[in-house]
């Protein structure tokens, strides 16, 4: 009986299988990849808005404090969207007739909120509460990134469920202390620290310096068994990383 298939079909079938293998495991690395970028996340693109509102200019320019517009950031799970009367505390003194302004204004005299576009927006399946994270010691800007910087708003982490873990399995890492001394020699200078932008990590050329009782404690490092962070968690009883990242935690 004449052969049907050439001995070279052996091999050729041989590196179809292994090619074929590979293409699978490339178009899934290929739409992991996709869906932790940009495109899915929106990390660093900032959003369409009925009003383009600056975080740079009312932040770093005006010196106005995030508790100011997100009034229930540190008693509620939601830090809350400002009304439009808060932002006519100010805008019905100053650019009272600018153009760019007259959503704002209109929302004002009809009484119809503005329909924002949440820039931090988690899965409904996802209970996140703000209210514990900032009285446990996470900065703003751990989250948020350096609104005082940002134009537009936009979401500076991708918020997946990874980033969330990697901060829950090492806390130590992203705590920082409410008051910190501001001046050495001055008692009584007390600086809140969860809503500074510009706060530094303590590091041996700038220690930080936090109220300990009555007396002070001064660190120079982050993590390790003397740092900052480390001393934070077990002052403000966070959980252990166990319990912060069981399932339970987020998915209610």
């Amino acid at each position: 009986m004449a052969q049907i298939f050439h001995r070279s079909a052996n091999s050729i079938a041989k590196a179809s299988i292994l090619g074929g293998l590979i293409l699978v495991v490339g178009l899934l690395w290929a739409a992991l990849q996709l869906q932790r970028s940009p495109y899915f996340t929106y990390a660093g693109v900032a959003r369409p808005q009925p009003v383009p509102f600056p975080h740079q200019h009312h932040v770093a320019g005006l010196g106005i404090d995030c508790r100011y517009c997100h009034t229930s950031v540190e008693v509620s799970g939601f830090a809350g969207i400002p009304p439009t009367k808060t932002c006519m505390n100010c805008h019905s003194q100053i650019w009272t007739q600018a153009p760019m302004l007259e959503p704002v204004r209109e929302s004002y005299r009809t009484g119809r909120s503005l329909s924002w576009t949440r820039a931090n927006d988690l899965p409904d399946f996802a209970y996140f509460d703000h209210s514990i994270h900032v009285t446990k010691g996470v900065g703003c800007k751990s989250c948020h990134g350096r609104v005082d910087k940002m134009a537009l708003m936009y979401n500076q982490a991708s918020l997946q469920m990874e980033w969330c873990l990697n901060c829950h399995r090492a806390p130590e890492k992203n705590l920082r202390p409410h008051y910190v001394k501001e001046d050495p020699t001055d008692p009584a200078t007390m600086g809140d620290q969860i809503y500074n932008m510009a706060y530094e990590e303590p590091s041996e050329s700038h220690p930080v310096t936090i109220r300990e009782g009555e007396t002070y404690k001064t660190f120079t490092s982050q993590t390790g068994p003397e740092g900052l962070g480390t001393y934070l968690v077990k002052a403000n009883n966070v959980r252990s990383p166990r319990d912060i990242t069981s399932c339970n935690t987020c998915h209610r």
